[in-house]
Formats: C-alpha cells, sequence, structure tokens
C-alpha cells in the first residue's frame, strides 16, 4: 500500500497544510518580504542577483511555488526544488559596499534569516487573521517548517522549531536589522508593484492593491514598522479585523479560481497531488482544502 509520505511531503493533517492552505498566506508571503528587506546582507543578496525592481510580485509567485512544492507536491518534486534552489544560491554571491567584502548567497546566516522572516510571518498572520492555532499546534507548524529548511541547505537542529526559539532568535538578530535604501525601496514596490506581462490585464484595477500593500505592512512587528516609518500608524484592533477580513473574503474563494493566482507550473504540481492523493483513497471532492477536515481522512490520523 503506498504511504502518504509517498504521496506529498507534508500529510493532510500536519498544521502546515492548515496555515498554508489558507489565504491569509497572501498578506503573510508579502510581509515576510517586507521583513526579510530589513536584513541588509539579505536584502543586498535579492538585489544585486534578481530581477526584484521590476517584478517584485513576480518573486513572490516563485516562493509561493517553492513552498506549495515542499508542501502538496511529491518528496521527488520537493526534493528537485530543493536541488535547483541551492544550485541557484551556490553560483551567486553578494557584493557587500559598507566592507568591501563578497558574501556567498548560500550562507547559512542568511539562509536562516530568509527562512524564519517567512514562515514567521505565515504563521503570524495566518493566526492574527483567525486561523485558531493553539500554542502547541504552533510550535508544531514552526517544528514542521524545518523540513522546508532543509531543502534550502539547513540542516534542521539549527532551525527554530517553536515560538520561544523563533522569539529568541528575532531577539538576537535585531541588532543587525536596518532600514538600506534597498529596503526602503523594497517596501514602496509592495506597496505599488508592478504587475507581471501575464497579470497586466489588471492594471486598471490596479488602485485597489494598495490597501492590501497597506495591511501587509501594518502585519510587520511594531519594531519593523518603528524602523520603516513608511505609513503612519492606526490601531492594531483595526490591522486585525482588516486582515479576519481578507482571510474570510478570500478563503471563499472556490480552489480553482484562486489557483489561478499561481504560476502554471504550480498549478498543475496541485492539480497532480489531488490526483495522488484521490488514487490513495482520500476524498478530495472539496479540494486540497477539504482535506484538512478529518472526515475526509480518518485512517491517516488514527495511524
Amino acid at each position: 500500500m503506498t504511504s502518504i509520505e509517498e504521496i506529498v511531503v507534508q500529510p493532510p493533517h500536519s498544521v502546515t497544510w492548515l496555515v498554508h492552505l489558507d489565504r491569509a498566506m497572501w498578506v503573510g508571503g508579502v510581509r515576510g518580504l517586507m521583513l526579510q528587506a530589513l536584513h541588509p546582507l539579505a536584502m543586498r543578496g535579492v538585489w544585486q542577483n534578481s530581477n526584484f525592481q521590476e517584478d517584485p510580485f513576480g518573486r513572490l509567485r516563485r516562493t509561493a511555488d517553492f513552498v506549495g512544492r515542499t508542501t502538496f507536491g511529491s518528496p521527488a518534486e520537493a526534493d528537485e526544488i530543493g536541488r535547483r534552489v541551492r544550485g541557484i544560491h551556490r553560483s551567486l554571491r553578494i557584493s557587500d559596499p559598507d566592507t568591501g567584502r563578497t558574501h556567498r548567497v548560500d550562507d547559512p546566516e542568511l539562509l536562516l534569516w530568509v527562512h524564519c522572516a517567512e514562515v514567521s510571518s505565515y504563521l503570524e498572520v495566518a493566526r492574527r487573521g483567525g486561523l485558531g492555532l493553539t500554542e502547541r499546534q504552533a510550535d508544531a507548524y514552526l517544528r514542521e517548517q524545518r523540513k522546508s529548511a532543509s531543502y534550502v541547505g539547513l540542516h534542521p537542529e539549527d532551525v527554530p522549531g517553536s515560538c520561544a526559539e523563533m522569539d529568541a532568535y528575532f531577539k538576537r538578530v535585531r541588532p543587525a536589522l536596518r532600514v538600506t535604501e534597498e529596503a526602503a525601496a523594497t517596501v514602496r514596490f509592495l506597496l505599488w508593484p508592478r504587475l507581471p506581462q501575464e497579470l497586466r490585464a489588471l492594471t486598471p484595477g490596479k488602485p485597489a492593491y494598495f490597501p492590501f500593500g497597506a495591511l501587509c505592512y501594518y502585519s510587520l512587528p511594531e519594531w519593523a514598522r518603528r524602523m520603516y516609518g513608511v505609513l503612519p500608524a492606526v490601531p492594531r484592533a483595526t490591522v486585525t479585523a482588516g486582515l479576519r477580513a481578507f482571510r474570510l473574503a478570500m478563503n471563499s474563494l472556490p480552489e480553482p479560481l484562486h489557483d489561478h493566482a499561481f504560476m502554471p507550473a504550480t498549478r498543475d504540481m496541485l492539480r497532480a497531488a489531488r490526483e495522488r492523493l484521490a488514487a490513495a483513497g482520500y476524498d478530495t471532492g472539496k479540494g486540497l482544502r477539504g482535506l484538512t477536515d478529518p472526515r475526509r481522512h480518518p485512517k491517516a490520523l488514527a495511524a
């Protein structure tokens, strides 16, 4: 009999599925990019080695593809994208104008910062937006994400595996963070991004994006918003209400319609995941989101 570990990287009853299938992930993804930008060396690595300035939204979609494959993809798909990412990172370098030194993009400290900024953003936004996770489940999510970190070359034992460990990590790294010119420009891009070519038909509705970008900004930790100082302060309760409304609206979209926001290759991967799970006896009648309901896979939970 085929085991669930042979079908998808993370099983449907994992906390990772609860978080990564929640549509608050879109806010979490942009928040994560804004947070990552505060690390001068990590930001310069992005600035010097990608087309982020021209297509920040494209980077978000590529990140979504990586997250999707290391969550819902097969082990082979996750291993393949991990090899690809590690190979790209291995060949790239960062020039630091402050010191004149050259650094590797795959420096473990930089990889760890990117990972922590990303997964902590997913978790924080989903919980604040109304996803009812217990403290134990939140810890389990970060522990499960150590597997994701391994695909970019990190050792799982070096990655925070609980909320307390994540808080301690940010406390340790905060003195090294600052707003560089690149970081300031990044926030401006993310508040008013350039749409990729295949989404240019949406340009007339672009002004409606700004409230979304502002919501991502306001969901940042208070210390990060103080560093940026881009937008005036608003009450925390207002931001929380905005996150809850966004999450409710996005979670109401049918899964096939929502999936159009992803790259074609990501959509194909998600379709293949549904087919593999259905062939293994899982009830995929309500899509991948439906599988977070234990009643649709009682044998998996009992295992």
